[in-house]
């Protein structure tokens, strides 16, 4: 097995875990700021993993992609991700959570997250779960 290949497995290991929690949270819709808060902190950790993922996936592919940006444009053009605007609407909403502080914002943050972020993740999920067995 490649160091890519182990980095892969690693990487997916420890989203598998995060991805858990958020599907958690989002069964719980939020009523307080801090159910708020901890669904955004669990869907930043979770994207992060998500885009690094797409980005290891690329690499075992000879594509070293280096910005999530561009990782996501790549996933969605090699059809690794079905909704490419909706993925780079996640990345925008996740570089702007770590400076959200009103209570409005996060409010509508928190409803892209279950309504439309939370289901791409989930395709990514499904869709890698297998190669790992």
């Amino acid at each position: 097995m490649s160091q890519e290949d182990i980095r892969f497995r690693q990487r997916f290991q420890n989203y598998h875990r995060a991805f858990g929690f958020l599907r958690t949270i989002v069964a719980l819709p939020p009523k307080t700021d801090i159910e708020r808060a901890a669904l955004i902190q669990a869907f930043e950790l979770t994207f992060e993993l998500a885009w690094k993922l797409l980005k290891d996936e690329l690499a075992m592919q000879g594509q070293v992609i280096p910005s999530p940006r561009d990782v996501i444009k790549q996933a969605f053009q090699n059809r690794a991700i079905a909704n490419g605007e909706a993925w780079l609407r996640a990345l925008q909403d996740r570089n702007n959570t770590t400076h959200i502080y009103d209570e409005e914002t996060s409010k509508a943050v928190s409803a892209r997250i279950t309504g439309e972020y939370f289901p791409l993740l989930e395709d990514l999920h499904r869709r890698l779960l297998p190669l790992l067995k």
